[in-house]
């Protein structure tokens, strides 16, 4: 027979108590499981009521544990599961704390996930591509993701895309239209947004450069070019090489010949 010769309070932890069994050191229990079970000086305990005392505490250290966690910032459950697996917790104790947790309205994936979508829309202007991939990361179930996706609206990821395409073409001014389409194309994309998307943005755009503006940009990628192509290149294979280059980014063919006629008075002079 085991009874409670003595229950004394940690000094390092006011919370919990420790449990003496006919005079020796047993267990320790949290002050909510002392409670829970009657706990008192001289009260007999069967060893199936010591191993329920245990298994209940160890719950509410991981209950507790995970309190901790969730104190500095919100948690999926998978995050919260992994913490407490990781600190050394079993499967049924670690379960069995979060559902309390769930119960109590500490841990909601849904609600979760809502907080994590709009976080990542206004501090980094993700697309539902990329937050989807941030959600599956969490461990957030399919059908919680597309629940909370469908919340961001067709005309509200227009208005992020747009923000994005504005700050590309802001950083982008020494490119000619085809490359600063091409940048925010790339942007976007890697944003997570869709090719939809993408596309309206590319069409509502408008680029225009005047005569003046071109030259002024050839003469900066067009020097660049040639040189580069002229320690390999030289004569007609040179120009056609550097022609064809200044094609690809998108410089219109007129401004190309006056650049390359340009370019071989320089050399021949």
């Amino acid at each position: 027979m085991q009874v409670i010769s003595k229950i004394g309070r940690q000094k390092n932890n006011p919370e919990r108590y420790n449990i003496y069994l006919n005079d020796t050191y047993a267990f320790a229990v949290d002050e909510s499981t002392l409670i829970k079970f009657g706990l008192t000086k001289g009260k007999v305990l069967e060893q199936f009521d010591i191993d329920e005392i245990t298994y209940e505490d160890e719950i509410s250290k991981a209950f507790n544990r995970a309190l901790n966690f969730l104190s500095y910032q919100m948690r999926s459950e998978y995050e919260v599961k992994k913490k407490l697996l990781d600190a050394g917790f079993g499967e049924a104790v670690v379960l069995e704390a979060i559902r309390k947790l769930e119960k109590l309205g500490f841990l909601n994936d849904e609600t979760y996930s809502k907080a994590l979508l709009e976080t990542k829309k206004k501090t980094a202007k993700k697309g539902p591509r990329a937050i989807k991939q941030d959600l599956i990361k969490k461990g957030i179930d399919k059908e919680t993701q597309n629940k909370v996706l469908d919340s961001f609206s067709h005309k509200e990821q227009l208005a992020i895309a747009m923000e994005l395409a504005e700050k590309a073409i802001r950083a982008n001014q020494n490119k000619t239209p085809m490359q600063i389409k091409q940048k925010i194309q790339d942007v976007l994309m890697r944003k997570g947004y869709s090719f939809s998307i993408t596309n309206e943005i590319l069409d509502q755009i408008k680029l225009e450069r005047e005569d003046d503006d071109w030259y002024e940009l050839i003469e900066s990628q067009g020097n660049k070019l040639w040189s580069k192509y002229a320690s390999k290149l030289t004569g007609i294979d040179l120009k056609m090489k550097t022609k064809q280059a200044l094609y690809q980014k998108g410089f219109p063919i007129e401004v190309i010949d006056r650049f390359l006629s340009e370019k071989e008075i320089e050399e021949n002079d």
